[in-house]
């Protein structure tokens, strides 16, 4: 029998959840190119005489391991490239700063501002601003070799080799990746046809929305660049755009009388018939997918849009835009770069950042300059890598850094003490490397236990103080999390009162502005403004969905709060697909709502909306508004539901 106070005792549940390791397979061909790129250096500065030269080259190595998660090889080129310039400009003024004393302090603020600031922009941006502020760290905190352009240029060599070595098989493999990551859409396609009609449709749908977003993010980025003058991406958006009316079609599906079942089996089929037409680049005339004759509006959509997703996908060379622009041309670059300056300089939120991380970096300087702290830098590099509230929650990123930190020292004390340093680095450098793209998706704890034993070998071979530094860099990473967690975290009342609540009454009231606009045209006029608005919504939602999440890592009361209205985001979601089901329904045949039941419907949305954002009561639906057998009671049933959670019935 379980001992009364055992569960008191238990860890508590956001600190489990954020252990926890993520199911991911191991990219093989990325432990290779880490092993490589990681030893390979460190071979050459032993053969030459120069293994400081050597760890230079393995930490641009390194910074471009860790970035290196693109799918498409030009993708590759501007993710690795962009952010080992910022590095390179990073230790360039942190070399130029070494030694300086309190202007050191005030150089590295400086950067840490602007690298908070940048990270606000983007994916790509927030890896340049980190590698900026990390390699202006090591620069200020390490005596590297001179002249001063030799530190920035090993570690540019150091990154381009890694791109090197990810781009060897482009010749071979042009457009395959990108093929993959269509052909990978339409597959989870399948599996959400697969499911539907049961309890796994809401799961499979989450999947497929992620999968959509990574597969347009990839192509339309492209697209942007290569102003749709490449045939290859022309076709896949092509086929991707054809791949929207099935899923609208799946979740019309969705909306049959209780009792009805899944979906035939030959509904799935067909879609992994395409996903592998489209994964081998056919062009052959499109067989007709064999397909049930359809039993009523739900079925008859999902025939007629994998009827035409088959015809575009066998097609040598489709027009994407042929038909109504569905979901919006991407910005040029010009256009793109005004928008990302002007929200960098004039966002609230991009200045707080800055001055939170600037504030953080230059406390931990001020503290390693008044209190004499074994290699000091290693408190600002755990302030950096902690204080990056896009890459997860500050409060448990500290907690999981000081536990993968204290797991990497493990690994790290055996090679510090006793692998002498020359040839033995080669072969020990090249297994530790294998393990950071193997254990880096599996969390943040496990990816900081991979890299800390790396960087720690690579900075020993650059001041030789060994072994004895395994404690005190335990001491720094410490003192770096609890400024993180004081000055970075407690401080800030947004971190404590989260700003969840606002997130989910903007998407309830997006949701309302979408039922408003899906049902203001009759049959046979699906705009393609609205087509735009739902895919948009969808993508929002998704992002609601990832900073619930990461706010369910977070301790009382931030985690408690948004564990109680997760059920919430679960509902809007339903609310979104019972729109798109029931607006499919109307265009093949089911009755047409009225005005006065879709102004009802979205009304009750906007004072859900009203009343999350506010934190008043929720008012009192009038219960005779839709009559039970009306156009949009499977609609209303969810808005109901979605009601109940936010204001339940005592």
């Amino acid at each position: 029998m379980p001992h009364p106070g055992a569960a008191r005792l238990a860890p508590p549940s956001w600190l489990t959840e954020s252990l926890r390791p993520r199911s991911a397979p191991i990219p093989w061909a990325a432990v290779a190119r880490a092993s490589v790129a990681l030893a390979a250096p460190l071979a050459v500065g032993t053969a030459t005489g120069r293994p400081a030269y050597g760890a230079l080259v393995s930490m641009g190595a390194l910074s471009a391991v860790i970035g290196d998660t693109a799918d498409a090889y030009r993708m590759r080129v501007f993710n690795i490239a962009v952010p080992q310039l910022f590095g390179a400009l990073g230790v360039l003024l942190g070399t130029l700063a070494y030694g300086t004393g309190w202007t050191a302090v005030a150089v590295l603020t400086l950067i840490a501002l602007v690298s908070g600031m940048i990270s606000s922009i983007g994916a790509v941006a927030s890896v340049s601003g980190l590698l900026l502020l990390l390699n202006a760290v090591v620069g200020a905190g390490l005596p590297l070799p001179s002249p001063w352009w030799l530190p920035p240029g090993l570690l540019l060599l150091g990154g381009l080799l890694v791109l090197v070595l990810a781009l060897l098989a482009w010749p071979l493999r042009v457009g395959v990746p990108e093929r993959a990551v269509v052909a990978g859409t339409y597959r989870t396609a399948a599996d959400l046809l697969e499911v539907t009609g049961t309890p796994g449709y809401d799961a499979r749908r989450r999947e497929l929305t992620q999968s959509l977003n990574h597969a347009y993010d990839l192509l339309l980025a492209r697209r942007a660049r290569r102003h749709g003058r490449s045939p290859t991406l022309v076709r896949l958006l092509a086929q991707l755009n054809a791949l929207i009316p099935v899923v609208e079609g799946a979740a019309a599906a969705q909306l049959r009388p209780p009792g009805s079942g899944p979906l035939p089996a030959a509904y799935p089929a067909a879609v992994r018939a395409l996903a592998d037409a489209v994964e081998q680049g056919r062009t052959d005339p499109a067989p007709a997918p064999e397909l049930p004759p359809p039993a009523g509006p739900s079925t008859r959509a999902l025939a007629e849009a994998l009827g035409h997703a088959a015809t575009v996908v066998h097609e040598a060379a489709p027009d994407p835009y042929a038909a109504d622009d569905r979901l919006g041309r991407p910005a040029g670059l010009e256009v793109r770069a005004r928008r990302a300056a002007r929200a960098l300089l004039l966002s609230g939120a991009s200045w707080r950042y800055g001055l939170r991380l600037a504030l953080c970096v230059g406390l931990a300087q001020v503290l390693v300059s008044v209190i004499a702290v074994p290699r000091s830098y290693w408190v600002a590099l755990t302030v950096t890598f902690v204080m990056k509230p896009d890459f997860g929650s500050v409060f448990s990123r500290a907690v999981l850094r000081a536990l993968g930190t204290a797991a990497g020292l493990l690994v790290a004390a055996p090679v510090l003490a006793e692998v002498p340093h020359g040839w033995w680095d080669v072969p020990v450098m090249a297994a530790l490397a294998t393990l950071i793209p193997a254990l880096s998706a599996k969390g943040y704890a496990f990816q900081t236990a991979a890299i800390t034993p790396v960087i720690l070998l690579l900075s020993d071979l650059l001041n030789h103080q060994g072994f004895h530094l395994v404690l005190p860099r335990l001491y720094d990473s410490l003192i770096g999390c609890g400024i993180s967690l004081l000055v970075g975290y407690l401080l800030w009342p947004e971190s404590w009162h989260t700003r969840i609540g606002d997130r989910l009454a903007d998407a309830v009231q997006d949701t309302a502005s979408y039922v408003s606009l899906a049902f203001t045209t009759g049959p046979g006029r699906d705009e393609p403004a609205r087509a735009r608005y739902r895919r948009r919504l969808y993508r929002d939602l998704s992002a609601v969905r990832s900073e619930f999440q990461r706010a369910l890592t977070e301790p009382p009361p931030l985690g408690t709060r948004a564990q109680a209205w997760w059920p919430l985001v679960i509902a809007v979601e339903r609310i979104v697909d019972a729109t798109t089901a029931t607006r499919v329904r109307v265009e093949h045949g089911a009755p047409v709502p009225t005005a006065a039941e879709v102004g009802a419907v979205a009304g009750e949305l906007a004072d859900l909306a009203e009343a999350l954002r506010t934190g008043r009561t929720l008012p009192e639906a009038d219960p005779d508004a839709l009559a039970p057998d009306c156009a949009l009671s499977r609609l209303h049933h969810e808005v109901r539901a979605a009601r109940s959670v936010a204001a339940p019935t005592p």
